[in-house]
């Protein structure tokens, strides 16, 4: 039990954090607990292991800034499940990396997803016996993911022993791959033939890689005959991935196949006034619908936009009004009328850095090709609508961890280093110009 000097402090580090990184700040951070402050050590309590994940992966160094600020010292920060949750969630596989965000309570349900989302609550109460696969497709930001975490989620909280499996298409290649570079198939098959549910996010990833394709068809009739769980997600259906042999679309077929389309305006409004309350935010209604007439893609420029009105209502301590919502959002705006493609950052970066696009998607680790591939990273994150792992993809194939990773450690440079906050605004200002060109 912390004592109520440590309980204090550890308050103020917590509304420090939110104020160091508004992006990732959620309304659970409630929830968190302090475990121990002592010999320069914070450890954290979280209520399970999701909440650990996305904490260690988002916002560690937002934590160890804000506990060094507050106690004037240097101080190591580590996350953990408290025990009283531990001996509540003990089922909970350690390895399962869900978004504690994407839950089927905070997605908003309207007429462009109610298929899809009812389609994955029955799922989830039936593994392998409703839909069988289940294939939700749509364009990138539109929620897919979200209802695969949610998916997830629910099936662990039903099934004690039910042992699930969730990657994104590149990293079932990349660990494919390894397994053959390291002779270990029989491993790598054990590790994806023998659970009770197969989850794929952006399937789409499979095209042109003729042996990936070869062992996914092999994976899939072991667990289909078997009669375990697949859900898959891509950017369009089946039929439509380009170069994906005929076989595979058959079978992805032979379930459910739902479409998840852009959210209408009610619906919109509905998903700014959720995020903003996961983000613990009281968002008039015509703030939101301000918001929502102003982004009509997807809803991560959505979040992009409410990231940024928190941001500034946190940095002035102005309260959240429309003059605000217009400020905070006049950069995004015009970043989502120029649409701005990964191509158009690739091509300033490289002409900056005098790099090759061959040496950014190479394994090479120098700081001369680290710097601007992480740097192209954070600008894709900022300036485009690709996912994690598009953004991977374009970049040598690289998983959504690796940049997360790089994101997370620009961004951090931006704060602290003057001067890469300079060149990050000199390049976004060359991407934008050159796109308006």
């Amino acid at each position: 039990m912390a004592t109520p000097d440590v309980e204090d402090i550890f308050t103020h580090i917590l509304e420090r954090a939110k104020a160091l990184d508004p992006a990732s700040t959620r309304k659970w951070f409630e929830k968190l607990t302090v475990l121990h402050l002592d010999g320069g050590s914070l450890g954290i309590g979280c209520p399970d292991g999701a909440t650990v994940q996305f904490l260690q992966d988002h916002c560690k160094s937002t934590f160890t800034r804000a506990a060094q600020q507050i106690t004037g010292h240097l101080v190591a920060v580590d996350f953990g499940v408290s025990a009283a949750e531990t001996r509540e969630r003990r089922r909970v596989q350690p390895t399962l990396r869900l978004h504690p965000d994407y839950t089927f309570e905070s997605f908003v349900v309207g007429p462009s997803n109610r298929l899809a989302h009812a389609s994955c609550i029955a799922v989830s109460q039936s593994l392998g016996s409703t839909y069988n696969p289940l294939f939700v497709y749509g364009s990138s930001g539109l929620g897919k993911t979200h209802l695969l975490h949610a998916v997830c989620f629910e099936a662990q909280r039903r099934f004690d022993d039910a042992v699930i499996q969730f990657v994104s298409c590149e990293d079932f290649v990349n660990r494919f791959i390894r397994a053959i570079e390291e002779g270990n198939l029989a491993g790598f098959q054990s590790q994806f033939r023998t659970v009770d549910a197969l989850v794929i996010d952006d399937v789409q990833f499979l095209r042109e890689r003729e042996h990936s394709q070869e062992e996914f068809f092999h994976t899939f009739n072991a667990l289909y005959n078997n009669g375990k769980q697949i859900i898959l997600s891509a950017d369009s259906p089946p039929g439509r991935i380009p170069s994906l042999e005929e076989r595979l679309i058959s079978r992805f077929s032979w379930g459910l196949v739902t479409r998840i389309d852009p959210p209408s305006y009610e619906t919109r409004v509905a998903i700014v006034q959720k995020k903003a309350h996961l983000r613990g935010l009281d968002i008039p209604d015509e703030i939101a619908g301000y918001v929502a007439r102003k982004v009509q893609a997807n809803i991560r420029e959505l979040e992009g936009a409410l990231t940024s009105i928190y941001a500034v209502a946190t940095t002035t301590g102005q309260p959240i009004d429309m003059e605000l919502a217009q400020t905070a959002m006049e950069g995004q705006i015009e970043a989502s009328v120029k649409h701005i493609g990964i191509t158009d950052i690739i091509e300033v970066v490289t002409k900056h850095f005098d790099v090759r696009l061959a040496d950014l998607q190479s394994k090479k680790r120098s700081q001369s090709i680290t710097e601007p591939r992480q740097i192209c990273m954070y600008l894709a994150r900022n300036l485009t609508r690709h996912s994690l792992v598009e953004i991977g993809g374009h970049l040598g194939g690289r998983d959504h961890t690796t940049v997360m990773h790089a994101c997370g450690k620009i961004s951090q440079a931006k704060e602290t280093d003057t001067k890469m906050d300079s060149l990050l605004k000199e390049l976004t200002k060359q991407i934008t110009q050159g796109v308006q060109g």
